[in-house]
């Protein structure tokens, strides 16, 4: 049975190996264990500046590696090193417009990379390691999307218009068919996939985002200047759908195979919004003036409708977001007024974690 809630008692302690650790997510996954007492380790490419991982100083509670999970020799060697019992596979190219540009990149990341991890995790448990649940975090863009007015699915069809998308269902399938092939000969592991909306929340720094192209253009007076209004997106702060994950490792290690499933983790009916009403909510919060305006000209391929129906995670693993998306852009606008004003961002990073979670 799936607890109720992430539940710190079982986290205290716990050996937990990360991927993409130095990213925007993983940067507050690792914050939140760390503040539960786990013993984190990470595993990614160094962190791009400026980024969550350096302004919260995340690595002063863990310990790490800088490597590219396209390299098979290095990614099994840190993984056994670490000697974890839970792994979250995080690391990867996650945007939809540069994987026009890469996409052999993109590729090579998303789906030789998660390759790689559940490679390595195979090799270190036959070797004697006790690896018992992973988490391969994916994307609401795995679907085929038919620009249904309704959420998608665990069980509708995966697809991908663009490299992106395309490659995060690629890393659905290849999830799929290591542990149909290989689940036998490991009794005691458990692995499952987690398909998230768009994620918010402080220390985002992408390019191509809407928060973070957000807090150039309001800090600079000057308009955010937004491709597609119209489109509609599930928006979630990101401990949201990080609760989400948390629940389902604690599942896979107590359960096993009964939670070794696809799993949505997307917003209530609040968040789906569009991105013209995400972006004149953010404006309004952050005041002085702050505006957008249509970037005209022709641009890549993007979806205008894209939900997730998250009613499996609710039933059975008993997840609830407990945001609506003005509580998420409030917070994530006060985090990067509180960055702007020069705050010691590990303990306002830790702060609304602390809050969220005593919600």
């Amino acid at each position: 049975m799936a607890k109720k809630d992430v539940d710190p008692q079982f986290w205290r302690g716990k050996r937990v190996f990360i991927t993409g650790h130095t990213g925007f997510k993983g940067g507050w996954l690792c914050l939140w264990l760390e503040s539960m007492g786990a013993q984190v380790f990470g595993y990614a490419l160094v962190a791009q500046s400026p980024s969550l991982f350096g302004q919260a100083r995340v690595g002063q509670g863990m310990s790490h590696v800088l490597g590219d999970v396209c390299d098979l020799k290095s990614l099994t060697k840190a993984l056994s090193d670490a000697r974890p019992e839970i792994v979250f596979h995080l690391a990867a190219q996650s945007l939809v417009r540069p994987s026009y540009d890469d996409p052999v990149g993109t590729f090579a990341t998303n789906v030789m990379g998660t390759v790689n991890l559940l490679e390595a995790v195979r090799h270190v448990n036959q070797g004697g390691g006790k690896i018992r649940g992973v988490v391969v975090v994916t994307t609401d863009k795995c679907y085929q999307n038919n620009e249904w007015l309704w959420g998608y699915r665990e069980t509708e069809p995966l697809g991908g218009h663009d490299p992106y998308s395309a490659s995060k269902a690629c890393a659905e399938l290849v999830t799929a068919a290591y542990r149909a092939s290989f689940a036998k000969s490991q009794p005691g592991l458990a692995i499952a996939t987690a398909r998230a909306g768009n994620v918010i929340g402080g220390g985002d720094w992408a390019k191509d985002r809407l928060v973070p192209d957000a807090v150039i253009a309001f800090t600079n007076r000057q308009p955010l200047r937004i491709r597609n209004p119209a489109a509609v997106r599930p928006w979630q702060h990101v401990l949201e759908p990080l609760g989400g994950y948390l629940m389902l490792a604690q599942s896979l290690v107590e359960a096993g195979a009964d939670f070794a499933q696809a799993w949505n983790f997307g917003p209530n009916a609040t968040g789906e919004r569009t991105v013209g009403d995400v972006a004149s909510i953010l404006a309004e919060f952050w005041g002085r003036g702050a505006s957008w305006q249509v970037d005209g000209g022709e641009h890549h391929h993007e979806a205008h409708f894209l939900k997730l129906d998250s009613s499996k995670a609710r039933a059975v693993l008993h997840w609830q977001p407990r945001l609506t998306l003005s509580d998420a852009l409030h917070l994530t606008a006060d985090w990067y007024v509180a960055h702007n004003r020069g705050a010691a961002m590990r303990q306002f990073t830790l702060d609304q974690i602390a809050a969220y979670a005593a919600l």
